[in-house]
């Protein structure tokens, strides 16, 4: 597991003319998708991050999870301390590459109603996050 790392967001023409690679966070905390809601907002906590990379047991990104997310799980009328991050992960994606233009992230954001996207790899591995500057 690595920490989170952050990088300032250029204001200038690369934030609308670059490519994902250019504004994405390298990637920060990465988990299994058979952890526990509850370890996952430790580890959140700790990571002091408001997301986290979501992994299978082959190393394959599944998913981005937000605080949010997880706080609803735990709060919900079915929880229980056994509920994994893959039982509240509706859907896999949307995930975006490094080349794709931050054009076309931002309207695949817009679309889906994310403030953030995996960056994947063509094999499907993490390599960050794009995420809307706060």
């Amino acid at each position: 597991m690595t920490l989170v790392q952050t990088h300032p967001r250029p204001t200038t023409s690369i934030a609308v003319h670059g490519t994902v690679a250019d504004l994405m966070d390298t990637a920060g905390p990465q988990v299994c998708d058979d952890m526990t809601v509850e370890v996952a907002l430790s580890v959140m906590a700790a990571a002091r991050t408001g997301h986290l990379l979501v992994c299978d047991d082959s190393g394959l990104c599944t998913g981005l999870v937000a605080r949010a997310q997880l706080t609803a799980a735990r709060d919900g009328s079915s929880y229980s301390d056994r509920v994994q991050l893959r039982d509240i992960l509706e859907e896999r994606g949307p995930f975006t590459s490094p080349v794709t233009t931050m054009a076309e992230a931002g309207h695949v954001m817009r679309h889906s109603r994310v403030d953030a996207l995996p960056v994947v790899d063509e094999h499907g591995s993490a390599l960050g996050v794009l995420a809307l500057a706060r």
